[in-house]
């Protein structure tokens, strides 16, 4: 009987043991069959026990115990500081390898660009991180020559970029996104890696905008508008189809954004009357011509792009967000004016 009860309790224990060593196997596998390359960075001073954290959290490994564990078991603890390229198909100990090797980016950096803001901020954060002033650059994207070549290059960008009343040429043409740079990389180089992010993400929509009414250049434009009207990704589609019903019966889009952009404002400081009616390309406010403005206002995010290409059909013609930025949508001014109103009488009103 003794007997019996030790050999169950040894199988008992190498069946346990097996399945330990094999659920230590899985937990050490990879995530996914995804290769789509992900940045992660060290930071010096890390420790292993924040970076198995974040490994975690940005679904590149499957358990952090398991992982600590490994690391342990193997004594590592030589990890490198900086920026590796990272995919969820490599499993636990490949990715620790390339940390031990000091496998990542030394001689290339992260930049960050973030949607919504114009040109000269993105020529700002080009000259925080690369060794070229802001006239240099600045200079490099007004070049004629240049924007030929890019013309030229691009199926997206046309000849609408070198009208003369435009403030920046490839204003809206810079796509917003975290890019991985060679720190000795020109400003052209510089450039077109995030035109080519514009280009990509474009493309899956480049039949349907070459089959439509309206070019990549006037897309931009009102998507850019969307981009800062929209209080919400949830809610463009639904502004972007007001602003569609508003030029289709020719009125003025009565966009505020685009009188800032106009008048070079922050939206931190208040516009005058006189400069909602001055005659201006970009300002939709004025009465002086309907339709889209002479080009975009800031840079625009994958949300609106997608938004201006597919927009919401409604018989709506103005909308109003609040202080939560909630959307509501009208038919009508009357309408409109009762939902600000309404807003007001809730302290759900915006006031800067």
């Amino acid at each position: 009987m003794i007997k019996k009860i030790l050999i169950g309790i040894s199988i008992f224990l190498v069946l346990l043991v097996i399945g330990v060593v094999i659920f230590y196997q899985i937990s050490l596998g990879k995530v996914s069959n995804d290769d789509t390359e992900i940045f992660f960075e060290i930071e010096s001073g890390m420790s292993i026990s924040n970076i198995v954290s974040t490994l975690k959290e940005e679904n590149l490994i499957k358990n952090s115990f398991v992982t600590k564990v490994y690391i342990k078991l193997h004594d590592i603890n030589n990890l490198q500081a900086g920026v590796y390229v990272l995919k969820r198909n490599m499993n636990t100990k490949e990715i620790l390898n390339k940390f031990v090797t000091g496998d990542c980016f030394k001689e290339e950096q992260l930049v960050t660009f973030i949607e919504g803001k114009r040109l000269v901020d993105y020529v700002k954060v080009i000259a925080n991180n690369f060794p070229y002033s802001e006239d240099e650059i600045l200079n490099v994207l007004s070049d004629k020559e240049y924007l030929q070549e890019l013309i030229n290059k691009y199926w997206f960008i046309t000849d609408e970029i070198l009208n003369d009343e435009i403030y920046y040429p490839l204003e809206g043409y810079l796509f917003p996104d975290t890019y991985m740079f060679n720190k000795n990389a020109s400003i052209k180089e510089i450039i077109e890696v995030l035109i080519n992010g514009l280009g990509n993400k474009l493309e899956p929509y480049k039949d349907k905008i070459m089959a439509g009414n309206m070019s990549v250049h006037e897309i931009l434009t009102l998507a850019s508008i969307v981009e800062l009207e929209g209080a919400s990704s949830e809610d463009r589609s639904g502004v972007a189809g007001v602003f569609y019903n508003r030029l289709k019966d020719n009125w003025h889009l009565g966009s505020d954004v685009t009188t800032y952009y106009a008048f070079g404002k922050n939206f931190d400081v208040e516009l005058t009357i006189d400069e909602y009616n001055t005659c201006n390309p970009y300002n939709t406010r004025s009465t002086c011509f309907t339709g889209l403005p002479v080009g975009p206002i800031c840079s625009v995010s994958l949300d609106s792009l997608v938004s201006t290409i597919n927009p919401t059909e409604s018989d709506y013609y103005y909308f109003v967000a609040d202080k939560n930025k909630k959307t509501y949508y009208a038919k009508d001014y009357n309408e409109f004016n009762n939902i600000i109103n309404e807003l007001k009488s809730n302290g759900l009103w915006y006031t800067y």
